[in-house]
């Protein structure tokens, strides 16, 4: 069904996913089985896949405008080769494993995961991880404006709220991002 597909498990790192870090999103631990599903099918099925993480510099000199005050107030977060830029256990990736590192929400933004996804002929890519109205939308609408097709898998994504996560997934769905539940993407994948 699908053609050149590619796994991206964006933004699965411990400041994430511990309180009290101040980008800890809620409950974020219910999506780590679905998404342990799907990568389990896409080494099973030695399809590509691509972890995604952001990572700051002590400093915060590379860190958006709007997010600085909240970095600096709290003695920095995602800070490079520290165990909250670290991607969890649960998820770790294997050594032949592309890892992209990004600075900001898109994981194309300034990183080379259009290059590389291109070199490797993907046309549709498969969204999970953390935070949806941020670096998953992000890195949704970028990949669409470069004429990827696009699904994000629900209950392998999250937000703070499900108000927030809801309202996300229908306006990524208005503009033909395809909204899909993990075992509807398993049994595609059969």
């Amino acid at each position: 069904m699908f053609k050149n597909i590619c796994l991206l498990i964006i933004d699965m790192q411990y400041d994430f996913i511990k309180s009290p870090s101040p980008v800890f999103v809620n409950e974020c631990r219910d999506i780590i089985p679905n998404i342990q599903k799907i990568l389990n099918r896409f080494r099973e099925k030695n399809l590509p896949r691509i972890f995604v993480k952001r990572e700051h510099r002590e400093s915060g000199i590379d860190v958006d405008l709007p997010r600085r005050e909240l970095f600096i107030k709290n003695g920095g977060f995602l800070i490079e080769n520290n165990l909250g830029s670290e991607i969890i256990n649960e998820l770790r990736p294997n050594k032949d494993e592309i890892v992209v590192i990004k600075r900001r929400f898109s994981a194309f933004f300034g990183t080379e995961l259009d290059f590389l996804l291109r070199r490797m002929e993907i046309k549709t890519l498969i969204l999970t991880g953390i935070q949806t109205p941020n670096c998953i939308r992000t890195t949704a609408f970028d990949a669409i404006s470069y004429d990827y097709e696009v699904i994000v898998i629900s209950d392998a994504t999250k937000s703070k709220t499900d108000e927030i996560q809801n309202a996300n997934l229908l306006d990524m769905k208005e503009v033909g991002i395809k909204i899909l539940l993990t075992n509807e993407l398993l049994n595609m994948l059969k």
